[in-house]
């Protein structure tokens, strides 16, 4: 992704789009605030930021794994590691597939 990815969507729409496209994740420096939360609160995709210049050498069509417990994106051709930064405060909703199935899991509902 490019810098304040997600930016002119208001809605949940455009990660739900990139969901049901097959996306997973999206790896970028930054994301428009209302991208990143509709995100993470619908459980829809991942919104991971890097730590140093991903974008500079992963390309379209390149394949990467991404290890969240480990905070690492690997470029599958290379074997190139590039640090991600951690979910922090976002995690439990992430790892819950969403802030409505946190909050059951949690007992707020």
């Amino acid at each position: 992704g490019g810098k304040n990815f997600g930016c002119g969507s208001s809605r949940e729409h455009a990660p739900l789009a990139l969901a049901e496209a097959g996306v997973q994740a999206v790896v970028a420096p930054f994301y428009a605030r209302i991208f990143f939360r509709n995100s993470v609160n619908g459980g829809y995709l991942i919104p991971l930021e890097f730590a140093e210049g991903v974008t500079h050498t992963v390309r379209t069509g390149d394949e990467v794994e991404i290890r969240l417990k480990e905070n690492v994106l690997i470029e599958c051709t290379t074997g190139t590691r590039r640090a991600l930064n951690p979910l922090g405060e976002i995690a439990p909703i992430v790892e819950a597939g969403g802030v409505f199935e946190y909050a059951k899991r949690s007992g707020m509902l």
